[in-house]
């Protein structure tokens, strides 16, 4: 887990820093490379739903994956032009997209109850996002206009967990040797979890959450660096620590607030988020950005922790790594490729000549993310069967 997000974390929260400063793009090329990781997480279900459930262990092809991974990587450090980096990022991000279902994965398989164990387990993820961070920070790449590094840095650390896949627990494949349907070898079989009107209102508000959250992914970190925040990336990392605190917490969390409640607060925290991005800035308002950037915690946690978790709660356990590459379909696949497609205009459309019109550009994922938890609320229902079935499970 560390080191699987610590990979992520090296690179792709500069990548659009990198994008301006050093390759020129406007901010639709910006979207169209986070646009990657849709790609990746569209796919992802099929290559794990191939793979993972029916022919090899999970931790094998996490080796594969991320030694490759490791190799687009240090070639795309080398990239000076968006036409040549892009259809690497776009190989590497089908290569490490359905990684972040595999991990979870075999963490599930490991344990006995998945919604008190796993969250002390994904915390270290956390952890490693937060060192990237740290690293970047700490060496003034982003000042010093040396992002390239961190492409090398991320893929020293995927060959490295490509390595330590291989001396992970034993991960067979649940369902080797049965008579395989297409639905199967597509993983179109995690689907049916589509047929709980509860877990269907989740998954489409998933999808609809994502949108306004790309506006984050894309573009804070070149949103902090025009407002003048030094080390930003390290600054930026403050958001994983009070991730950290709030992934222990949310075994406590769970059996108080229930499923609605917790996936209610995660959206509600992103638009409040967004409003204090609005009105920050590096002078008096700074506070407000560093809130912004603390309230991570629960606007990642609240949410898709629980979303993984509820997931592989209701999947059972011949489906469960391709519900949770389902999962990834959803969120990092159709819900941030749509909004790849719309913040990259939005962010074009109020450039001006010392920068851009934060204010606006932030207010707009803000009303977005409102009316989405708004719509949750009216029409989730959170059934006590299934709150009791994570305080017992």
């Amino acid at each position: 887990m560390f080191l699987e997000f610590f990979i992520w974390g090296g690179w792709f929260v500069t990548l659009g820093t990198f994008l301006s400063k050093n390759l020129g793009t406007t901010g639709f090329q910006t979207s169209l490379a986070f646009l990657t990781q849709s790609i990746g997480a569209i796919i992802a279900p099929f290559i794990i739903g191939l793979i993972a459930d029916k022919f090899f262990p999970a931790q094998k092809i996490l080796a594969v994956l991320h030694l490759l991974g490791g190799v687009l990587l240090w070639i795309a450090s080398s990239s000076t032009s968006f036409d040549g980096l892009f259809p690497l990022i776009v190989i590497y991000m089908i290569l490490y997209m359905p990684t972040l279902a595999l991990v979870n994965s075999i963490s599930f398989r490991q344990m006995k109850d998945p919604s008190k164990e796993f969250s002390s387990v994904r915390v270290l993820g956390t952890i490693g996002w937060i060192v990237a961070g740290l690293i970047i920070g700490w060496f003034g790449w982003e000042q010093s206009n040396q992002l390239t590094l961190t492409f090398k840095m991320a893929a020293a650390a995927s060959w490295i967990l490509g390595l330590f896949s291989l001396t992970l627990p034993a991960t067979p494949p649940l369902k080797k040797g049965e008579k395989t349907t297409v639905s199967e070898i597509l993983g179109l079989d995690a689907l049916r979890l589509l047929a709980n009107r509860s877990y269907l209102l989740f998954f489409l508000s998933s999808i609809a959450i994502c949108i306004p959250l790309q506006f984050y992914y894309t573009f804070a970190n070149q949103f902090f660096n025009e407002a003048g925040m030094k080390a930003a990336a390290g600054v930026q990392s403050l958001g994983q620590v009070s991730e950290t605190l709030f992934m222990l917490l949310i075994p406590f969390f769970f059996v108080r607030l229930g499923v609605k409640k917790m996936l209610a607060i995660g959206m509600l925290a992103w638009v409040l988020r967004y409003v204090l991005f609005a009105y920050g800035d590096a002078g008096a308002n700074y506070w407000m950005l560093i809130v912004g950037i603390a309230l991570h915690g629960i606007c990642y946690d609240f949410f898709f922790v629980t979303g993984q978790i509820y997931t592989d709660n209701l999947a059972g356990e011949r489906f469960k790594s391709a519900a949770q590459g389902l999962v990834t379909l959803g969120t990092y696949g159709v819900g941030m490729m749509i909004g790849a497609f719309v913040s990259g205009p939005i962010v074009d459309a109020y450039a001006t000549a010392s920068g851009h019109d934060w204010k606006i550009i932030w207010l707009i994922p803000a009303g977005i993310a409102l009316l989405v938890t708004l719509l949750f609320l009216l029409l989730f229902q959170d059934r006590q069967k299934t709150v009791n079935t994570f305080k017992t499970n």
